[in-house]
């Protein structure tokens, strides 16, 4: 099924006048000269090219059509304000869909157990079932969907999903859970063929590109289980395919509003997948100010301030539609988790407070304002979580790179609640720990000390640089062993959010920044973690750059210190305010900005994994990633591409580097090898999937984290449309320069091709065992398909 505009059809183009562009009345070469040959020939091959582009307006390639559509509106009837949608039923893309279709859903259901990531996608398919916050830091769109189509035909949730290789029980309906990925990559294939159609390929390589994705062993792999990418693949090419309709139709038309809406919504669901998404989203801002450009020399269609206004329209689309998006998902999301779960230590004290069955029922009855001589446990709020801790070991006098050090008591942040969590906060001017008949309670600006609950010391910061992190400050419990080192045990409260609670100091809700009075340092996470001799918990230290999220605590657990001889203080202090017995609320925007900045900052960092890949490994495919084995018949799920397409697609890139250059120089020289309408179309098409590759591929040089083969599989994507563009334009070439003179090369070009193809079927197939996993494969089998040495596969049985 194809969505088209029947502006787009050559009969629109009739009636008008063919614009000509002469080319530069310049000194040429004499090679360069045109001829009379060579006008009959470029008459010649005009006519032959006008069945894959009817439209010879000169302009920006495949947007010549548009161009010349849209001149003939502004002649005949006004249609900016209407809206029609011709649905057309393609045979191509009907059976390209079936193709898919078959290849994607055969024997779904096995393996029957987990395979490779569906033990984090599917619990978290679980969790939402059960309606139980999780923590995730990619976006939750995927898992939603497939929540949804589980949920539909019954299934609870009950699932663990222990381990990779666990088999379903009878419970898991494995159909409805791999069913979303499974469409999704079976409809990448058709739309993939209205891609190239819509950059005005014929018919005839516009299928071969369906076919390609359809073939490509990596692709059918990762659309049978419970992952992302063919998710993401579906909405980023989607979105492409709607921005290219979208510029091509008339401005403030219906079809217009609608199509630039819909290229909104797909662009922002595949951010919704992944964030990786976005790169296909700064692909289609690419492509749309790239049409903007075109535009601005045609001052008869556009004048400036109709041009102005269709600009600011479109951002305002586009924005305005990506924000309820985006904005809708997690509405959706919060409002599912509305339960405590395994995850929710990760988010704040507050967010916590906020769910069913949360810190609320642990911290029910505690008091909600902080004063002289309460108890609190002090959380770091945004990134790792753990708390403020001390012990009574100390220091080593010298590190292990030669520097000395105070001595004094080790203060860390511990991972887990223990006993060594609590602090005391105390006024300077005070000498009881006791609260007092009168609440002294502590204000934004006070100046408090705090002293560890089990030593009976206090936190103190002086000039001595800090373990791991020399450019910041030592933070210790102070101890006095007469060395003229003094106490330095004054902290100023500084609350982030004093306005939403009148200045006072809450637990739970208020953000906090401990300030060293002596040295304006501020107590800081520094994420580094301590040797053997801090017991590899995580440093704190002081660090004059007070203002970054590291410096960011709230007080999680509370309780007064009661006075030996009045046992009545307490009661009477909790009669007077209280945390609420009931969830804490916290409203969708402060939950959407903390979640948001903990999916940024959070994540986790896999040191090594056998399977990861480097970035320049996976254009020839140097590695592939083991999904599952069966231990008794070494039948197997191993993500590999296929060899044949990913090596052409990769030389297809080299290619039209090199015809790009050849062309740009010889342009240079005045020798014009391409009509402008023709040099248009093969810099507009090529230069669209060029940069779609490399915005997809070359960030990933810059990550630091752990990286796999799926990470390529989006620009594999577009590097096959190029392979598809680029087989186009060796047989336009050949046509107009080659065919004349020797017909034998293009036969020989067409045979190459079919060889080619046979190849890729060839290699689909006997590959297709690995991403089934269906077939017992014996271990010579499993050698004979091992053609890379750096290909992994396992052997399990002899």
């Amino acid at each position: 099924m194809e969505i088209v505009d029947d502006s787009i059809e050559t009969t629109g183009i009739r009636n008008r006048k063919p614009v000509t562009m002469q080319h530069p009345k310049a000194d040429v070469d004499d090679d360069c000269k045109p001829t009379a040959n060579d006008a009959k020939r470029r008459s010649k091959n005009e006519r032959l090219d006008t069945d894959d582009e009817p439209s010879k307006v000169h302009g920006d390639g495949f947007e010549a059509a548009y161009q010349s559509s849209a001149i003939n509106r502004e002649e005949g009837d006004d249609e900016r304000f209407s809206f029609s949608v011709n649905v057309r039923l393609n045979g191509a893309s009907i059976g390209l869909l079936l193709l898919s279709f078959v290849t994607r859903f055969y024997r779904i259901t096995h393996p029957g157990g987990v395979v490779f990531d569906e033990i984090h996608f599917g619990k978290f398919v679980s969790l939402y079932l059960k309606n139980t916050f999780y923590f995730d830091q990619h976006p939750p769109l995927g898992k939603l969907l497939i929540a949804g189509a589980a949920g539909a035909v019954g299934y609870s949730g009950n699932f663990e999903f222990p381990k990779i290789g666990s088999e379903y029980d009878a419970s898991v309906p494995i159909f409805a859970l791999r069913f979303v990925p499974a469409l999704c990559g079976s409809l990448l294939a058709p739309i993939v063929y209205s891609i190239l159609r819509q950059v005005k390929l014929g018919q005839g390589i516009s299928i071969l590109g369906g076919l390609l994705i359809i073939f490509d062993n990596a692709l059918l792999t990762h659309s049978r289980f419970i992952l992302m990418e063919s998710m993401l693949l579906f909405f980023a090419a989607l979105g492409i395919l709607m921005v290219l309709k979208f510029v091509q139709a008339q401005p403030f038309s219906g079809r217009w509003w609608a199509l630039g809406a819909l290229a909104a919504s797909c662009l922002t669901a595949a951010v919704l997948v992944k964030f990786v998404g976005f790169y296909s989203y700064l692909l289609a801002v690419y492509i749309m100010g790239r049409h903007v450009w075109m535009e601005l020399p045609d001052r008869r269609r556009s004048s400036a301030p109709r041009l102005v206004l269709k600009v600011v329209a479109s951002i305002v689309l586009m924005v305005s539609v990506s924000i309820a998006v985006y904005l809708a998902c997690f509405y959706v999301h919060f409002a599912t988790l509305y339960k405590a779960g395994p995850h929710d230590n990760v988010m704040t004290s507050a967010f916590q407070a906020s769910l069913e069955g949360g810190l609320a029922s642990i911290t029910k009855g505690q008091p909600l304002r902080i004063q002289h001589g309460s108890q609190v446990t002090l959380k770091h709020t945004h990134g790792r979580v753990c708390w403020l801790h001390s012990h009574t070991h100390v220091y080593p006098v010298k590190y292990a790179d030669g520097r000395g050090s105070s001595h004094q008591q080790q203060v860390t942040c511990y991972g887990f609640k223990d006993v060594n969590n609590w602090w005391i906060v105390k006024r300077p001017t005070r000498d009881s720990l006791m609260v007092e008949d009168e609440p002294d309670y502590i204000e934004d600006g006070d100046v408090v000390q705090l002293v560890h609950g089990v030593t009976s010391r206090a936190l103190n910061s002086h000039d001595v640089a800090s373990p791991m992190s020399p450019l910041c400050q030592e933070v210790a419990c102070y101890i006095d062993y007469n060395i003229s080192m003094p106490a330095n045990l004054l902290w100023k409260v500084e609350l982030l959010n004093a306005k939403e609670s009148s200045g006072k100091w809450h637990a739970i809700t208020s953000q906090v920044r401990l300030v060293h009075v002596n040295t304006t340092a501020a107590l800081k996470f520094t994420g580094d973690q301590l040797p053997d001799w801090g017991f590899n918990q995580f440093e704190v230290a002081a660090d004059r750059r007070q203002y970054t999220i590291d410096t960011i605590w709230n007080v999680e657990e509370h309780r007064y210190t009661q006075h030996k001889d009045k046992k009545d203080v307490l009661s009477k202090l909790l009669a007077t305010e209280m945390i609420p017995t009931e969830p804490t609320r916290v409203s969708f925007w402060s939950k959407l900005y903390e979640l948001q900045l903990k999916m940024l900052l959070h994540s986790d960092k896999v040191e090594s994994h056998m399977y990861s890949s480097e970035p320049h490994e996976w254009p020839l495919l140097d590695k592939g990633i083991a999904y599952w084995i069966d231990g008794a018949s070494n039948a197997q799920v191993h993500l590999l591409g296929n060899l044949v397409l990913w090596y052409s697609a990769t030389l297809a890139i080299v290619l039209y580097v090199a015809f790009l250059v050849f062309y740009l120089v010889r342009r240079r020289r005045q020798c014009f090898d391409l009509e402008p309408t023709e040099w248009d179309r093969f810099r507009a098409g090529g230069e669209i999937f060029l940069a779609g590759y490399l915005i997809h591929y070359l960030p990933y040089f810059f990550v630091e984290r752990t990286l796999f083969l799926y990470n390529y599989l989006p620009a594999l994507l577009f590097k096959v449309l190029l392979l598809c563009f680029v087989i186009d334009h060796c047989q336009r070439v050949l046509q107009k320069f080659v065919d004349r003179r020797s017909p034998v090369v293009s036969t020989i070009f067409r045979a190459i091709l079919t060889v080619w193809f046979a190849g890729l079927l060839y290699f689909f197939r006997r590959y297709s065992v690995l991403s089934y996993g269906t077939t017992a494969l014996s271990a010579d089998d499993v050698l004979e398909l091992r053609l890379k040495d750096t290909w992994d596969l396992i052997v399990h049985k002899p």
